[in-house]
């Protein structure tokens, strides 16, 4: 990780605008960039996710899974409001992500390879191949054939990933839990140290930054403890 840059994605969990806005605001010298999700754009829409941003880099997880041409208009759209990232499902396949790649801009495009909520059980459930570690891997390497800037991967995948994808593709791992912090809907979590040694170029945070009651201090403390400044 370099010194110079702050990798701590802060996810913003606030459906309500004044709120978000509002702790965004208090971050705004203490994150790398916030993360805003499905929920809060269908919420309040792009103008609203702008507004929200006040600047800051902006990872914009929608998640698109749909044919070719309505994931490239989709990213087209999204592009408009500048994020820095943007997400597509690798499950979606070859030829979308390619029509996502071509659309998008400035913007950088990731793949969701295996959600951080799902364990093998439930890839068996849903008819995918497993180990889990390997499905992660194939989804991977095909978004990188395909033209995309990165991918969205669990802790436990993301040294495998390095190693398979190479320096300059972008890792970028949620899942990320602090201590005794209860895991939610995740399964697969790791702490922020350990993360950015696997080889994440940004770690997502929720929970234990926006439920502290000092969000900014708490995402300072977690940028020197993994290196930072």
């Amino acid at each position: 990780m370099s010194p110079n840059r702050n990798p701590i994605l802060c996810a913003i969990d606030e459906a309500d605008p004044a709120k978000a806005k509002n702790l965004v605001r208090t971050l705004k010298s203490a994150v790398g960039g916030i993360k805003l999700g499905l929920e809060f754009f269908t919420a309040n829409g792009p103008r609203v996710v702008k507004e929200t941003a006040q600047g800051l880099p902006l990872f914009l997880d929608l998640k698109l899974h749909d044919i070719p041409n309505t994931v490239a208009g989709a990213v087209k759209a999204a592009a408009a409001l500048e994020p820095l990232l943007l997400t597509v499902h690798c499950a979606g396949g070859a030829a979308m992500m390619k029509a996502a790649a071509e659309a998008k801009g400035k913007t950088k495009i990731l793949g969701v390879t295996v959600l951080t909520s799902l364990d093998e059980r439930d890839l068996e459930l849903i008819g995918q191949r497993g180990p889990l570690a390997e499905q992660a891997q194939r989804l991977a390497l095909l978004a990188k054939e395909s033209g995309l800037d990165g991918v969205i991967c669990s802790p436990l995948e993301t040294a495998a990933l390095r190693q398979a994808c190479g320096p300059d593709f972008l890792l970028v791992v949620p899942g990320i839990r602090i201590g005794s912090l209860a895991l939610g809907d995740q399964k697969r979590v790791m702490g922020p140290k350990d993360a950015i040694a696997a080889g994440a170029d940004y770690i997502v945070i929720g929970r234990p930054i926006t439920g502290s009651p000092s969000p900014a201090s708490a995402a300072r403390a977690m940028l020197v403890d993994i290196g930072g400044r």
